[in-house]
């Protein structure tokens, strides 16, 4: 292993983390790749369920390694980080983009491999991620905006199966709440109770 770090080292490059893993991240599986010469085989599948990412966990502890370099896709990577992080590990968060402009890497294999030499040789940047609570308060905040957004769609969807129901909801004046206007065909009981409902 001293020999191949001088080697490298001549060639240019140095080898500044070598316990590095590259995680290939999928939907249903992730792939893994650690250091040659940790494991017969430096290359493994596992799925997406939480016990799958604990044994992933395991693996790499027991290879020795204490830095990891992943895509990002999607959100799957999400689970897989927290899980590491969690363990102790240096996970970086690299865009796909940085990774993905060399020919010939057709494969969940090779892209993995690929993420761990770029990562041994401190190629690779990790995104900027903020603590567990800002990241809490983040999905509240998003999540609060995409519900304010999509409010004025829902209430052209009931607009539309009252007028569908032939019950007329005209818009509401600032002083007074509109009531809804009956129809000839409207069915008596349905407006009775809407009525019923509105406010006075």
């Amino acid at each position: 292993m001293a020999q191949r770090n001088r080697m490298i080292s001549r060639g240019g490059l140095s080898l500044t983390h070598p316990n590095a893993a590259g995680i290939d991240i999928g939907c249903a599986s992730h792939f893994c790749a650690v250091p040659p010469d940790r494991d017969d085989e430096p290359v493994r599948e596992f799925k997406s369920f939480t016990a799958d990412l604990e044994r992933l966990g395991d693996w790499l502890d027991a290879c020795g390694v204490d830095i990891v370099a992943m895509e990002s896709t999607g959100v799957y990577w999400i689970p897989l980080f927290e899980l590491l992080e969690r363990r102790g590990f240096t996970v970086l968060l690299v865009n796909a983009r940085h990774v993905k402009n060399v020919s010939g890497r057709k494969s969940d294999v090779l892209d993995c491999q690929w993420l761990q030499q770029l990562m041994s040789f401190g190629l690779l940047r990790g995104a900027f991620r903020p603590a567990d609570e800002v990241c809490v308060l983040r999905a509240l905040t998003r999540q609060r905006a995409t519900i304010l957004r999509t409010q004025a769609r829902h209430v052209q969807h009931m607009q539309k199966a009252l007028t569908q129901m032939n019950i007329n909801w005209p818009t509401p004046s600032p002083m007074w709440p509109a009531r809804p206007a009956r129809r000839s065909c409207a069915p008596s009981w349905l407006v009775s109770a809407t009525v019923a409902s509105s406010p006075h």
